[in-house]
């Protein structure tokens, strides 16, 4: 999913102007943090649907927010001991065996819905920390 916001780099130099590039980095890192909160809520909703021990649900983990190619971005991954980020692919995309698993396209479905959510709660973080 990609978006494309205008004016993005002229509110971001602003923001740097008048805060300071660590208190922008800060308030980014908020808005990136409740963003993926709302996303986990919605994806955790869709899983629920074809959950069998419920291990995909529980291994869905949300990393720290990181630079990467200079953009803060937060991962969302499967981490745990069960080991589900093996097979989260195959239940999104289908194999040669099962090509339409009871979970396919989950994922693109809790972005899809959580889209406006995602949008909003950064924008809400974002007027928090200004």
């Amino acid at each position: 999913m990609s978006v494309n916001v205008r004016g993005q780099r002229e509110l971001i130099a602003d923001l740097e102007r008048r805060l300071g590039k660590e208190r922008t980095q800060q308030i980014s890192d908020r808005a990136l943090k409740k963003g993926a909160q709302v996303f986990v809520r919605e994806l955790k909703s869709q899983f629920e649907a074809f959950k069998d021990t419920g291990a995909s649900i529980e291994e869905i983990t949300v990393s720290n927010p990181m630079s990467v190619a200079g953009v803060r971005t937060i991962k969302i991954h499967w981490r745990g001991p069960k080991g589900r980020f093996r097979i989260i692919h195959l239940n999104e995309w289908g194999t040669v065996k099962n090509p339409n698993p009871r979970g396919k396209g989950v994922i693109a479905r809790a972005m899809r819905n959580a889209e406006n959510a995602y949008r909003q709660a950064v924008i809400q973080a974002i007027r928090e920390g200004v």
